[in-house]
């Protein structure tokens, strides 16, 4: 089987073992190109060093440190992308976000999982499955999203919030596991064009 169909197999959600080699290998050189995303200050470097982690990346792709990933190659990130400090993406199947998402500190995303028997556990059986989110999402500082989780467009998710089910767009939602609160409106908006900047 060779790499690009080893990753095509991972993302059905069938049982692979997590300690195979060459995973490891991709797993490895992720987290050395991860150091060079977090050591540097300059802004075209780190975008330069983040598209060739990812799958894809849209127009002017931002990561805080301390950004992690498992393999990369597994993540397609929209225009605007922006995740504030202590992101971690596990991608053992593909994570998909839109344009101008927002993720707070500490969000974590999950695509994979370990099988539960303690035998198949040790010998590295894990499953992953998709994460999508869409456009204009804001996920709050401390957020977790878990495997086979859709995130609908426009939609906020609160902090400390674990998103184990699909979420629609155009909501505020949160909580553990995390609910829909109530639909965004109208009546949330506040004017704000970007232009004004008034301190008190």
């Amino acid at each position: 089987m060779n790499l690009d169909e080893k990753f095509a197999y991972m993302a059905t959600g069938q049982p692979y073992r997590d300690t195979d080699d060459e995973l490891t290998a991709i797993r490895d050189q992720a987290t050395l190109t991860t150091n060079a995303v977090n050591a540097t200050a300059d802004l075209a470097t780190k975008e330069t060093l983040l598209c060739q982690l990812v799958g894809s990346a849209g127009k002017r792709p931002f990561v805080n440190p301390n950004f992690r990933v498992e393999f990369g190659r597994n993540i397609h990130l929209g225009d605007d992308f922006y995740a504030n400090y202590d992101c971690v993406m596990l991608d053992g199947a593909p994570i998909t976000i839109g344009d101008h998402v927002l993720l707070g500190p500490k969000v974590g995303l999950y695509t994979s999982n370990h099988l539960f028997d303690a035998t198949e556990r040790v010998n590295g059986g894990c499953i992953a499955k998709p994460i999508t989110i869409g456009n204009d999402c804001w996920l709050a500082a401390n957020v977790t999203v878990l495997p086979g989780v859709t995130i609908g467009d426009h939609t906020i998710i609160g902090g400390g919030s674990v998103v184990t089910h699909d979420i629609p767009a155009n909501v505020i939602a949160a909580g553990n596991p995390c609910q829909v609160i109530r639909p965004i409106t109208a009546a949330d908006k506040t004017g704000y064009t970007g232009k004004q900047f008034k301190l008190s």
